[in-house]
């Protein structure tokens, strides 16, 4: 179960919602260990496209070193689906490569009828998806 602030939510749909067409994506960093998702992080998807998202090599590199100074992991590894709903694509589960991260996609498109957005959570570990429930909190 991925257990996440109902601020972090916020920000995350909402970097989905300003990217919009375009995939947004991000990481929410947390203390090593701890599965608690803390330090939003939105990242460029250097792709610029609305079917694919991908996190510029450079930008990467200066987040895993800063992450591993301040001690922290990503928790949650996230991006938007434009057009279809929030659920790993073939290219998705390809590169899922944290297998204790939770894969947060939201849609920014009505799939669903349940409205402007969805927000799904999953584990991807060595090609097989898990979805798991999601308990959004005010504070831990």
């Amino acid at each position: 179960m991925l257990t996440i602030t109902q601020a972090l939510v916020d920000q995350i749909v909402a970097h989905a919602r300003k990217d919009h067409p375009d995939e947004a994506c991000g990481v929410v960093a947390g203390p090593a260990g701890s599965d608690r998702p803390e330090r939003f992080i939105p990242m460029l998807n250097a792709a610029m496209s609305p079917t694919f998202y991908e996190f510029d090599s450079g930008d990467l590199l200066k987040l895993y070193r800063e992450m591993d100074d301040r001690d922290e992991e990503p928790v949650v590894i996230y991006h938007s689906h434009t057009a279809t709903e929030a659920y790993p694509s073939r290219t998705d589960i390809s590169y899922a490569n944290e297998p204790g991260a939770h894969y947060v996609l939201v849609s920014t498109a009505d799939t669903d009828g349940a409205g402007a957005f969805q927000f799904r959570s999953f584990r991807i570990v060595e090609g097989q998806v898990t979805e798991e429930d999601v308990e959004i909190v005010q504070a831990y």
